[in-house]
């Protein structure tokens, strides 16, 4: 049974004001009323009930009369959060009907909750046509969300439901799971094991089970990977242990196949309006939020639209993420509100407010701060906004800086004959995640093992100093060098062992200063790939000790000035943990290994085998 409530009063807008009925709504109070029809089960095509509430404007309790067009999101995470926002009621205010439903065995909807399943993209699509057949509706239907609220709506998108009309996806909408997200080129991103630890305490009655299942017990349980059945809490509701299982074992590209966890098999039926894709230079979905753009806006006639600042997972209002800031205007102070507002108003109600005439691309380039230490006790790594008319910008120089023998990074290609580095990767002392990763270590800092550092070590030194992270870097620079794009490190590796890892991170080095008496390497971007599937995503090979390889490693696009004075890096290694899985050296199934060796890991550097970096160099900006 579903439930009316009217939940505020915000004053009247010249949108409400200004239409048909403004008469009808111009009361003696003068504002306009949220009223709010709670738990109304909309039916799927299985039979399945959804939980979904509905906000609607009013005037004196009641709904003001005609058709609205609609704002809706679904989630994961309990609708009445949205319902109960001023983000809710700012768009109500603006004459939206706004919606949010509770994904399918999620708080107040029926069946059963399996995260990334098929089922995302389906109930999206049924809900949409659902909510077009109101008779509140004016057929016109707008998405947003971030994170797993961004990919559901892009669900909805993929089987191109009736009535969606544009999309605003913050952080979110996976172009292939295989590839970044829940595995980065066969590696396994491990805060999926922290987000179904997270759900655990909604999964049980007992308040002294749920005392056990706070957030910290996930991180004891990194040590104790991989998890089996019956082993660990996940064991307490096999929904989550079997999502967990799934995805942890699930090795190939071509298991990643349903709209559930791949977008671009379905880039050509996915439908065509504007769209808006946000990401952060720190977030677990650049990569994917890039590519979408990247592929829709070459597919589709509908505007496409990218907007990459300086954030974290969701921290579009921040000017900081770790240990560094970034200035005032790194930030979008209302991008809840009147960012999202701009974007409808314009695509939705057809309004004039300069939404037409913005770049297809903005970035924020980081970089031109000062490197002083604010009042906050961060790095003040600066920067600016950034237009262009595409992905990669137009004009960039894709410029090949090679390693060399004595550690140095430069454009000339190697000379010596052969040469080579090798390393020791002990799968028992990975070299931890410090920066960069959604749940460890999140967004920029200096790159020193510390005690907040899961997996640091004492004496807690830098990781340059570690012997298994190998350091690649240039001189101090002459000038200003402004990279912006996609990262490429074209790695000629071999291992003693028939599998293992190679990692590569892009570091800015700060020299030392007043603030900072040992400099300070500020992480970029990083990446990694199995060896298994370095000729192909969807059949894994195991390596023949000591034969050379080519690797294609692929972090996430970045945006930085490395200043003059300042130093470009590149470190390789073989394990970034915990946000990746250790890679155990035997060549065991993924997910299942019961044992691990250290491995004796090359990388190549002569003419022959020429181990470099692609940096998209553009001319500096204003």
């Amino acid at each position: 049974m579903c439930r009316v409530l009217a939940l505020a009063l915000v004053a009247a807008s010249p949108a409400l004001a200004q239409s048909p009925d403004a008469g009808a709504r111009s009361s003696a109070a003068g504002a306009v009323e949220v009223v709010s029809e709670t738990d109304v089960m909309v039916p799927m095509r299985d039979g399945v009930r959804l939980a979904t509430d509905i906000h609607r404007p009013a005037i004196d309790g009641v709904p003001i009369a005609g058709t609205h067009p609609i704002l809706f999101q679904r989630t994961p995470y309990n609708k009445s959060g949205i319902g109960s926002s001023a983000q809710m009621r700012a768009f109500v205010e603006a004459g939206y009907v706004v919606v949010a439903q509770d994904m399918r065995g999620r708080y107040n909807s029926e069946g059963t909750f399996i995260k990334y399943h098929d089922t995302d993209a389906t109930d999206g699509y049924d809900a949409v046509e659902w909510l077009v057949q109101q008779p509140f509706s004016n057929g016109q239907v707008g998405m947003w969300g971030t994170s797993y609220g961004a990919h559901n709506q892009a669900g909805a998108a993929k089987l191109n439901a009736p009535g969606l009309s544009a999309l605003l996806l913050n952080m979110g909408g996976i172009n292939n799971a295989w590839d970044q997200m829940v595995r980065w080129k066969g590696a396994f991103e491990q805060y999926q094991i922290v987000w179904a630890f997270n759900q655990l305490p909604g999964e049980t009655d007992d308040p002294v089970m749920d005392a056990m299942l706070e957030k910290e017990q996930a991180y004891d349980w990194l040590f104790a990977t991989p998890l089996r059945k019956g082993t660990s809490p996940l064991a307490v509701a096999p929904n989550f242990e079997e999502y967990y299982l799934e995805l942890a074992t699930r090795a190939d590209k071509d298991d990643w196949t349903g709209p559930g966890l791949n977008w671009e098999r379905y880039y050509e039926q996915t439908a065509d309006i504007p769209m808006l894709h946000v990401a952060g230079w720190y977030d677990l979905f650049t990569g994917s939020s890039i590519k979408n753009y990247e592929a829709l806006s070459r597919m589709k006639q509908g505007p496409q639209r990218l907007v990459v600042g300086p954030w974290d997972h969701g921290g579009n209002a921040d000017t900081s993420t770790g240990d560094v800031d970034f200035g005032p205007e790194s930030a979008i102070e209302d991008f809840a509100t009147g960012f999202h507002l701009r974007w409808f108003d314009h695509f939705i109600k057809g309004e004039e407010n300069g939404v037409a005439t913005d770049a297809p691309v903005r970035l924020f380039v980081m970089g031109t701060g000062d490197g002083r230490m604010n009042a906050d006790g961060r790095l003040f790594h600066g920067g600016y906004w950034r237009d262009g008319e595409g992905w990669p910008l137009p004009g960039t120089q894709f410029t090949n800086y090679y390693f060399h023998a004595d550690g140095s990074l430069r454009t000339e290609a190697p000379s010596e004959v052969t040469s080579s580095t090798t390393f020791t990767f002990d799968p028992t002392h990975p070299v931890p995640s410090i920066g960069n990763a959604y749940e460890f270590s999140v967004g920029g800092f200096d790159q020193r093992e510390e005690p907040r550092h899961i997996g640091s070590r004492p004496p807690y030194l830098p990781l340059r100093a570690r012997p298994d992270v190998v350091v690649f870097q240039t001189e101090p620079l002459e000038e200003d060098v402004e990279v912006v794009g996609p990262i490429v490190v074209r790695l000629y590796g071999s291992s003693s062992a028939p599998d293992t890892d190679f990692t590569a991170k892009l570091v800015d080095v700060y020299p030392p200063s007043a603030d900072y008496p040992s400099g300070f390497d500020l992480n970029l971007t990083t990446g990694i790939i199995r060896a298994r599937y370095r000729n192909s995503p969807d059949q894994q090979e195991l390596m023949q000790p000591g034969t050379v390889y080519e690797f294609e490693i692929e972090p996430f696009p970045t945006a930085n000035v490395f200043k003059r004075g300042h130093r470009i890096r590149i470190d390789i290694s073989s394990s970034d943990w915990p946000r990746f899985d250790v890679n155990p050296n035997t060549g065991e199934p993924l997910g299942q290994h019961r044992r691990v060796v250290s491995a004796d890991n090359t990388i190549h550097h002569s003419p022959e085998f020429s181990s470099h970096v692609v940096l998209p160099i553009v001319p500096r900006g204003p």
